[in-house]
């Protein structure tokens, strides 16, 4: 058996030549083009072709991709398939005297022109059926070769996107054929410069990443209007943009990868428009969103309840669980926000709470509360951080009298008091308050009350009463 994406690649160009429905069977015009020893992409042209009354010129092209390269030289270095259409014809009317310019070599001619005799006779064409112009080398291209329709990326440039998805590009010689669209015949993933036959590539696909075009044609957009009317897909599409960092909704026209034809989206869907956001988020990553401190001791103060108590259900509010779920939590809350910078009005206090129940959000508070009263009546904050005790800053002279240290978590998890000078510089970090006054205190008070004369010092700190303030002046 073939490997299966080449086999999926080889029915989708059967589709795209119409040799086969949707269902993969056969069609009428596939029984016609088995009947031509051709590779189909051939057969299709000229099938289509004789339809145009362009067949004679359709079997040129058709022995021009299958045989060697009729130029020599420098010529060769061209990628335009009219040269090489008027050195045939060249030959045709000189014979071997065409080799005079040392451009073309006549035996090659002399094979192509005995193949497109041989194409002729198979569908019974005359030497010359219709007039025919340049444009109707790139339509005729174009029917063998729908996936390899290219666009050329911006003004002027070599670059190409093929119908296929696939990048591709000119030579950097080839200042002829720099056009807005592209027939291409030929081409290749990686040859840096031009080799091997003119064929080398006619029967296959170009390879993957960005390779060289070989042979190709000018197109027109209105050719692909005429020719893939069939095959043009308008949808509307909703997506993130890197550059913009905004959601964008236009409505679009393509033939395959290639974009023909953009305008703004009136209406989008508000749920596209979310799923859309939801992506921008999960590309930019949560510092994108509006944190402040109290969202951040929020998420601790979850994270650090749900390692206290693993057996109840307290949810994961990591950063990557978070990114994981955004759907879930931060979705509700993005109508009306289609940028990025429209993150700063997000509610992100409001969302991430919303994750808790009544019941849970009750048992955070009493549990892993924000602020702790201590014995001077002061009100002060705790610091959280995922699996570590949580952390109570307060002077020394307002802990006078108390013995033990504040607990949390229903008792189970002992406060890290860190206790400060009157400067509220850090004196001393301890969970045992009681070890601190009986062992550490008058080393303290030794040092620092020379320093802090207007603070209280007692010699008994049980029995003295704590204070946020100075000692009063006698």
């Amino acid at each position: 058996s073939p490997p299966p994406a080449a086999l999926a690649q080889a029915q989708e160009l059967l589709r795209q030549l119409d040799a086969v429905d949707v269902d993969g069977r056969i069609t009428g015009a596939g029984r016609e083009m088995v009947q031509l020893p051709l590779h189909p992409r051939l057969g299709h042209m000229l099938r289509v072709g004789a339809k145009m009354r362009h067949v004679a010129l359709a079997c040129d092209l058709a022995a021009l991709v299958s045989e060697r390269d009729i130029l020599i030289g420098e010529a060769r270095r061209s990628c335009d398939i009219e040269l090489r259409l008027d050195a045939l014809r060249q030959y045709r009317r000189l014979g071997h005297n065409a080799v005079q310019d040392r451009l073309v070599d006549a035996n090659a001619c002399a094979r192509v022109d005995q193949a497109a005799r041989q194409y002729r006779r198979l569908v019974a064409a005359a030497e010359e059926d219709h007039v025919t112009g340049r444009q109707d080398v790139g339509r005729l291209l174009a029917l063998a070769y729908p996936d390899r329709i290219a666009m050329q990326r911006s003004s002027n440039e070599p670059r190409y996107l093929l119908a296929n998805g696939r990048g591709t590009r000119l030579p950097p010689w080839e200042m002829r054929l720099r056009h807005p669209l592209l027939a291409v015949a030929s081409a290749d993933a990686d040859a840096p410069e031009r080799g091997g036959t003119a064929s080398s590539s006619a029967a296959g696909g170009a390879g993957g990443g960005e390779g060289f075009i070989y042979l190709a044609a000018p197109l027109a957009m209105a050719d692909l209007e005429e020719l893939f009317a069939n095959r043009l897909q308008t949808t509307d599409v909703v997506r993130w943009d890197v550059q913009q960092e905004a959601v964008i909704a236009r409505r679009e026209r393509r033939l395959g990868a290639l974009l023909l034809d953009s305008t703004p989206l009136a209406h989008a869907s508000a749920e596209k428009m979310r799923s859309a956001m939801l992506d921008g988020v999960s590309r930019l990553g949560l510092k994108a969103l509006p944190w402040d401190d109290a969202a951040r001791q929020w998420q601790a103060r979850v994270l650090c309840m749900r390692a206290w108590f693993p057996q109840e259900n307290w949810p994961d509010v990591s950063d990557a669980a978070l990114v994981a779920s955004l759907d879930d939590w931060l979705g509700p809350y993005l109508d009306g926000i289609t940028r990025r910078d429209h993150l700063a009005r997000l509610n992100l206090g409001q969302a991430l709470k919303a994750q808790l129940d009544w019941n849970q959000t009750k048992q955070l508070d009493q549990d892993a509360p924000t602020h702790l009263e201590v014995p001077s009546g002061s009100r002060l904050r705790l610091e959280y951080a995922p699996g570590a005790s949580p952390v109570l800053a307060v002077k020394l002279q307002e802990m006078f009298g108390l013995a033990d240290t504040p607990r949390v978590a229903r008792g189970r998890v002992a406060v890290t008091l860190h206790l400060l000078s009157p400067a509220r510089r850090p004196i001393q970090v301890t969970q045992d308050l009681r070890g601190f006054w009986d062992r550490t205190y008058a080393e303290v008070k030794k040092e620092l009350k020379g320093r802090y004369p207007k603070h209280p010092w007692p010699e008994d700190p049980w029995n003295a009463d704590p204070t946020a303030r100075r000692a009063r002046k006698r």
